[in-house]
């Protein structure tokens, strides 16, 4: 029976292991991190580049919808 925290359940190693949403939120926050820092370091992008488009995805992403 899934719990009303399991996001999903995935086989590994034959085994049917249950993921929480605490666990995809942390997977992913680093995977983040380390693409970030990847991206940084090879000068890809810089720290203030990627501030940038954070600020501006979060300003698109409060914007009021049009009507």
């Amino acid at each position: 029976m899934k719990k009303e925290n399991d996001a999903i359940t995935v086989i590994m190693d034959g085994k049917k292991v249950k993921i929480t949403y605490k666990q995809l939120v942390l997977t992913n926050n680093l995977t983040l991190q380390a693409l970030i820092t990847l991206l940084v370091k090879k000068g890809i992008v810089s720290p203030e580049e990627l501030l940038t488009e954070l600020q501006s995805k979060e300003k698109e992403r409060l914007k009021e919808p049009e009507d």
